[in-house]
């Protein structure tokens, strides 16, 4: 390159992801952990595939317009039309559908992959982040839903969070479809209503009730029965033919089933349409009940026929997403996040250039006790590298030159307290392990 300014590469990453130092990825890591460990704790298996996947895959669901518009879409060299994925319910269906007769049912399985979406960055939403995908296939039964809406209240439980701090809010497809049915909306007043719905939280009543008889026309009736419905989520509001549905049934024995459990943050909400293509039954979404994240933080729900787009018969399922960004927002709304430890236990400063050998003899050997040790080799002043120490986070330092290396005795240091002493090098992970505790 030459030597002007323009012919500098910038610095900065690519717009909507996310440069991971460190410290984040400590945060990360954590994240994943409960999530992980939580899943786990339910019988969940973990699973991973891909990033690439066919684009048709994803046409075959969602359209080629969408497809078109929001995904990293591209030709590979041998032509063939290839997306980054931007979500993962399509690919461990394709996983479950070719090798179904292979796998016993029921699966619970989970997955935190990557994905990728091309939309306007903003805050909970980028356009690469992580999430955690849970799936329990083959239960046809509202205990699947309950089991699976429990796995999310719990992982927010896990995280630290109080009941207080958010909301599980429940409806269902079935129910919605029953809704709509009474009013015989036609698919394009299904299609606008249910669009307008789903934005009902970002607007006015007022703006909400005149778009909502603008989408209706004469239908002004209706327009108000449903205004009522979705804004006071009161059951006595439903038309009488439905107050003692099938459908509400339904949700009011998952909601009974998550209180025996003791959760008891459940909303019946009938303004909850997401997914309204995707989604056969139960749907739920976790809100952040606070007034500075007030957010949807993550949902899922029941999806019996995503099967049929490979050609297989029905296989029951239900599951939720969880993304990384809206959790971490979460958590740093309510303080949550652990304070940062390096996973790096002592700093080996070397003294003399002359024991450096012997330094990295002397840290192979505190490795084999079970400290994680970095080793100094700069040639700096012993103050430098404490410095070093202090601000990678490292909490004990340990000081080697050539008398060290003569006596066998090691001086070993607590930054954080100041605690020294004078140690054998067979007592050293020993005196870690005891100033930890």
């Amino acid at each position: 390159m030459g030597g002007g300014n323009k012919d500098k590469l910038s610095t900065e990453s690519y717009k909507g992801v996310r440069d991971l130092y460190p410290r984040d990825m400590f945060v990360q890591n954590y994240i994943f952990e409960v999530m992980r460990e939580t899943a786990e704790s339910f019988g969940f298996e973990e699973y991973s595939a891909s990033i690439l996947e066919p684009s048709d895959l994803y046409e075959a669901k969602t359209g080629e317009e969408i497809v078109a518009e929001q995904t990293y879409t591209f030709k590979d060299r041998g032509g063939r039309s290839v997306t980054l994925r931007p979500e993962m319910t399509p690919t461990v269906a394709r996983m479950v559908a070719s090798c179904r007769r292979d796998l016993a049912f029921p699966l619970r399985w989970y997955s935190i992959p990557n994905i990728f979406r091309y939309e306007r960055p903003q805050r909970g939403r980028l356009r690469e982040h992580w999430q955690l995908n849970v799936d329990l296939f083959g239960l046809d039964s509202t205990e699947a839903d309950i089991e699976v809406i429990s796995l999310a209240h719990k992982i927010m439980r896990n995280f630290g969070a109080h009941e207080e701090q958010f909301n599980i809010h429940i409806n269902s497809k079935r129910l919605i479809d029953r809704i709509f049915g009474h009013f015989s909306l036609s698919e394009d007043e299904i299609r606008s209503v249910s669009k307008l719905i789903d934005k009902r939280n970002k607007m006015p009543s007022d703006e909400f009730s005149i778009k909502l008889k603008d989408v209706l026309g004469d239908k002004s009736e209706v327009a108000d029965t449903l205004m009522a419905i979705v804004g006071e989520n009161k059951v006595e509001n439903l038309p009488e033919s439905i107050q003692d549905s099938d459908e509400l049934r339904e949700v009011e024995k998952i909601m009974k089933g998550l209180g025996k459990l003791g959760i008891s943050n459940t909303v019946f909400d009938f303004s909850i349409v997401r997914g309204f293509d995707y989604y056969t039954g139960v749907i739920f979404e976790i809100f952040d009940t606070g007034g500075e994240n007030n957010r949807s933080l993550f949902g899922g729900g029941r999806y019996d026929d995503l099967m049929k787009v490979f050609g297989e018969s029905r296989v029951p399922a239900v599951g939720f997403g969880m993304g990384d960004v809206t959790m971490r927002d979460f958590l740093t709304t309510y303080g949550l996040l652990p304070a940062y430890a390096p996973n790096v236990d002592l700093y080996l400063c070397t003294l003399d250039h002359e024991v450096e050998g012997a330094a990295q003899e002397l840290g192979a050997r505190l490795r084999e006790s079970g400290v994680n040790v970095a080793i100094d080799f700069s040639g700096r002043r012993v103050g430098d590298q404490i410095k070093v120490a202090n601000k990678k986070g490292i909490p004990f330092a340990l000081f080697f030159g050539k008398n060290e290396m003569k006596s066998k005795t090691l001086k070993i240091k607590n930054l954080k307290s100041g605690k020294e002493a004078d140690v054998k090098e067979s007592d050293v992970a020993e005196f870690i392990r005891q100033e930890y505790a």
